[in-house]
């Protein structure tokens, strides 16, 4: 299975509490002058978006957004240390990110750091 074929099934698998977007990372030369694109290049995750989570009651009963970054990989597949940092920035921040290999990891990514 390909990482591509591998985070669309991943998007389905999340998509009762997480709304991802593709975040596609590259960099290119135009003019003579370099252009990264994506969001946080280099490092940013293949996966990105955020997770609805209700708010309880002492926190006035509001839903927020918790940003929620997954680093897709196949089995073999190693991340980068660009793509670590930005994990544990977002960790920091106190969003979701991981790195994911399956769509029940994913699943299970999201739904453990809700609680």
């Amino acid at each position: 299975m390909t990482e591509s074929s591998l985070m669309r099934r991943i998007m389905l698998a999340v998509a009762k509490t997480t709304v991802l977007f593709r975040n596609q990372c590259g960099f290119y030369v135009q003019d003579g002058r370099p252009i990264r694109y994506g969001i946080a290049n280099p490092g940013g995750a293949d996966l990105i978006g955020w997770t609805s989570l209700e708010v309880t009651p002492e926190m006035v009963g509001k839903r927020i957004a918790v940003i929620t970054a997954l680093e897709v990989k196949t089995e073999k597949g190693r991340p980068t240390p660009d793509q670590l940092r930005f994990i544990e920035a977002v960790r920091r921040a106190g969003g979701i990110a991981e790195i994911v290999r399956s769509e029940e990891q994913a699943k299970d990514v999201v739904k453990n750091t809700l609680r």
